[in-house]
């Protein structure tokens, strides 16, 4: 009896242990699941200037909501884009590699101009896209906005926007698929005109006409929409809210016309794009769930148009590689996963580029911890912890590059320099030759007003010597011979 009893207490025990070890891998199980991945909204403005945004500086523009994520997340003042120009700034921050690599390196515009330029018809769908890699992990992926990455003019045989890694897309007149289109309304009596650039006879996708001061606000619901769905399927989110505001032509709504200068247009612009994002921002903020697990990133593709936008006190504008044209306004806001301590400041410190996005999202995500390991190689860095505001002092381990757009030379008396390069305080700037070098310690001089080569030749030998190794290391254009200047 005694030996039955010590059988039965030992069966007994193992029962409870194993019910034990499957609650506790239940436990775990349940825990993994309710930690879900975070969402990310990518808002990427067209032509905005680095001071244009009243939490950067502008006080002729009220940007009250667009300075709500600033005060609640994280601006970044030294954050740079890939290119002075929409297409391939477009193309560095969806492939975390130089634009140069996929002959991006101007404005897509039509098959003729293309191949003048050396530029390349269309994003090559072999490029590593990030919504690629995020649609691959389960992420429910749409792209709604301005695309110009293939589709334009007359190249009406471009891949659809779809068929790099999104599930849904809505355009401009820059891209295939369904799109919106714009009616230039001047509220004077006379009929709005359609402004297409040849889309509206490209076919390959349903056409909607709206006035010019409403196309962002279409983007915005549709972008709302998709956020309902991704919802009830239970899948994390990327959105892309690639609105083609603030780019010309400007046609707000008739009470934020100004005095109708180009000036006082370009704020009444950019005042409609702000008030018609908020719904979007304001849905993730009225959302428990949404609130402490989606990212919103808003930065602007390259630097503003002359005469509308404004990069003061930096120099330069669209087109142009001094900072005016490629310094861009970061703002990361992430209610559940911004770093508490750094809301509402403004980090001024670290130094980083459009093509680090595609590491640093991959390793926010978790789709991948250790990019470098399985995916290409990208031209980016991972500083996740930077935007998330965990770590800060982060170095480059290389220098930023930048190569102008082959059909912006500048004025045939005053060239504007072909190649420059960030490292650390200097940006170091010359022509494809090597020759007219311009170095400028930004740490004194953010406005590029005073040139230090003939004062430091050691410094620009190295800079002229690794800025020439990474261009000659690329597929090359057109723009080593003189171009035509063309308009965009």
């Amino acid at each position: 009896m005694k030996y039955r009893f010590d059988i039965e207490k030992i069966l007994s025990r193992m029962i409870l242990f194993l019910m034990i070890v499957l609650c506790c891998g239940v436990a775990v199980c349940i825990s993994a699941q309710e930690t879900p991945r975070p969402n990310v909204i990518l808002v990427f403005i067209d032509d905005m200037g680095w001071s244009d945004l009243s939490c950067f500086g502008n006080q002729a523009v009220r940007t009250e909501n667009i300075d709500r994520l600033a005060q609640e997340g994280i601006s970044f003042t030294q954050f740079y884009v890939c290119a002075p120009i929409c297409s391939p700034s477009r193309c560095g921050i969806m492939t975390g590699q130089y634009p140069q690599r996929w002959r991006m390196t101007s404005y897509l515009d039509n098959r003729k101009q293309n191949d003048v330029r050396g530029v390349a018809q269309w994003l090559d769908p072999s490029a590593p896209v990030l919504a690629e890699f995020l649609h691959k992990a389960g992420y429910a992926t749409g792209h709604f906005g301005k695309w110009h990455l293939g589709g334009q003019r007359d190249v009406g045989d471009a891949p659809l926007i779809t068929e790099y890694g999104f599930d849904e897309s809505l355009t401009n007149f820059e891209g295939l698929g369904p799109r919106v289109l714009p009616l230039l309304n001047t509220f004077d009596g006379t009929e709005p005109r359609k402004y297409a650039l040849g889309s509206d006879t490209l076919g390959r996708g349903e056409i909607r006409w709206v006035d010019r001061n409403r196309v962002t606000g279409c983007f915005v619901d549709k972008s709302l929409e998709f956020i309902k769905q991704a919802q009830k399927d239970g899948k994390p989110f990327y959105i892309n809210l690639w609105p083609d505001d603030v780019h010309s032509p400007f046609f707000p709504a008739k009470e934020f016309r100004g005095e109708e200068s180009k000036k006082s247009r370009y704020h009444g612009v950019l005042t409609e794009l702000d008030r018609q994002i908020a719904p979007l921002f304001h849905s993730v903020r009225d959302s428990e769930s949404l609130r402490k697990n989606t990212l919103i990133i808003l930065l602007s593709d390259n630097g503003p148009e002359a005469g509308a936008g404004s990069s003061l006190p930096l120099r330069g504008s669209k087109g142009m590689l001094y900072e005016g044209g490629v310094r861009s306004p970061l703002i990361v806001w992430g209610d559940g996963l911004v770093a508490q301590e750094q809301k509402g400041k403004k980090n001024q410190t670290d130094l980083f580029q459009s093509i680090d996005m595609v590491p640093s999202l991959l390793k926010i995500t978790g789709v991948n911890k250790e990019p470098e390991a399985a995916y290409p190689v990208f031209d980016g860095e991972d500083f996740s912890d930077v935007l998330l505001g965990r770590k800060t002092g982060q170095q480059r381990l290389a220098p930023i590059f930048w190569r102008r757009p082959p059909d912006r030379p500048g004025p045939p008396d005053n060239a504007w320099p072909d190649l420059a390069l960030r490292k650390e305080k200097w940006k170091f700037l010359m022509q494809f030759d090597g020759s007219k070098p311009q170095l400028y310690d930004l740490e004194k001089d953010v406005s590029e007003s005073v040139n230090l080569a003939e004062s430091q030749p050691e410094l620009v030998e190295e800079f002229r010597k690794t800025l020439l190794d990474w261009n000659h290391s690329l597929p090359k254009d057109a723009g080593e011979q003189p171009q035509p200047r063309n308009k965009q």
